[in-house]
């Protein structure tokens, strides 16, 4: 008999959605997908479930609130449920399962303290829960620092690479999407080099240094311009104040299926952030052959984008650096160039399918191993009982 694997995440993203469907292909055993809802309030992408080609279901009620799936997991049964684990109904899950019998695994990704604040109870519980789980899923060494920091042992935490549509990003997009992009190029200046951020417009995301380095950028080379790409809570005041400087563009959210046209008319990725576990927008901007300019406030970053090999890594926090960045590539079209080929090759094997034989691969091992017998994994079998039996 195939054993049952449970993922539990948060919303149904476009990556998740990608590479939950190229495991439903492989079908390496019996796989269900579970979401506390459709999206956050601050994501403005599409969610269609008729593209879903796996098994899933949402966990919040009526009114939206995100609960413990204590139902769900006594009809699943299953052998093996990977979480979240950050927020309380995650961590209160992943006890039941493990008294139910399942194994549990907990997705870990680095973080940073510029977008989170960090506290005691917290740590606690942190260490805590990371010695009741039997594996951890991370995408590169940055993550599996952090699950060793919180009690999961080397042996236990196993590399899952994160993934795009390489094939998507690299396509250019549709006809109609291509005219939209080039309409919207058509603004700015045609001869100049076009930098293109793409994400949430929120201050965690380092726009404010961003606009501050372009403003003395295009000072310095007129014909230069920067497209931002995405919605947010702050972008009102980023809009007032890119009004003052020249050569800068809102596009507005774009749908990740028209993603391709717009990376396509751009020359280099800017990606100011002050905190990402991974971003994703790298391996995006990497497939459509784009250098990237990132701080290294990115999860494994310096490993995904080889400083002056695929593009420039520049420190947080700091418009100085990424004036000097943006003015390099700007004014070295060859090395743009030489840099997004490199890009292109570097992200090839990030794609959906080789997430899937990883994903697949960590199960294998995940199910293989001893259950953990240490203290806290023993009292969390308890610990579980008793909140199945409260909530009854």
């Amino acid at each position: 008999m195939q054993p049952k694997v449970v993922y539990w995440n948060n919303m149904p993203s476009p990556y998740v959605v990608g590479r939950f469907n190229a495991l439903a292909r492989r079908a390496p055993f019996a796989f269900e997908a579970w979401f506390d809802r459709p999206r956050d309030p601050d994501r403005s992408w599409d969610v269609d479930q008729a593209t879903w080609e796996f098994p899933a279901r949402y966990l919040s009620g009526p009114d939206g609130a995100r609960r413990v799936p204590r139902l769900e997991l006594i009809e699943v049964r299953p052998d093996l449920l990977v979480s979240l684990f950050a927020e309380r109904h995650f961590a209160l899950g992943s006890l039941m399962a493990r008294s139910l019998g399942a194994r549990t695994a907990f997705r870990v990704l680095p973080t940073f303290d510029a977008w989170i604040q960090r506290h005691a109870a917290k740590e606690a519980a942190k260490h805590y829960l990371f010695r009741t789980v039997d594996a951890a899923k991370v995408p590169g060494p940055d993550g599996a620092r952090v699950a060793r920091k919180y009690g999961i042992p080397s042996d236990r935490i196993f590399p899952v690479t994160q993934s795009v549509d390489v094939a998507h990003y690299a396509s250019g997009g549709s006809a109609e999407a291509r005219d939209r992009a080039r309409s919207l190029r058509a603004l700015l200046p045609a001869e100049g080099p076009q930098f293109v951020c793409v994400g949430r417009l929120w201050k965690g995301k380092g726009l404010d240094y961003l606009l501050d380095a372009f403003e003395r950028v295009v000072r310095t080379h007129p014909t230069a311009s920067l497209l931002l790409i995405g919605d947010g809570v702050d972008e009102a005041e980023y809009r007032r104040s890119a009004a003052t400087i020249r050569n800068v563009a809102f596009a507005g959210f774009i749908q990740p299926a028209d993603l391709p046209a717009y990376y396509h008319e751009a020359d280099a990725l800017v990606f100011s952030t002050l905190g990402d576990p991974h971003g994703l927008v790298v391996e995006e901007a990497m497939a459509a052959r784009l250098p990237v300019i990132s701080t290294t406030a990115a999860g494994d970053i310096r490993l995904r984008l080889p400083h002056d090999e695929a593009g420039l890594v520049v420190p947080p926090a700091d418009s100085g650096a990424l004036v000097d960045a943006m003015l390099y590539l700007a004014t070295r079209p060859d090395d743009r160039k030489r840099m997004g080929g490199r890009a292109r090759e570097l992200v090839a094997t990030r794609t959906h399918e080789h997430w899937a034989v990883d994903f697949e691969r960590f199960v294998e091992r995940t199910l293989r191993l001893p259950r953990r017998r240490a203290p806290a994994a023993s009292s969390a079998v308890v610990a579980g009982r008793m909140l199945s039996f409260r909530r009854r």
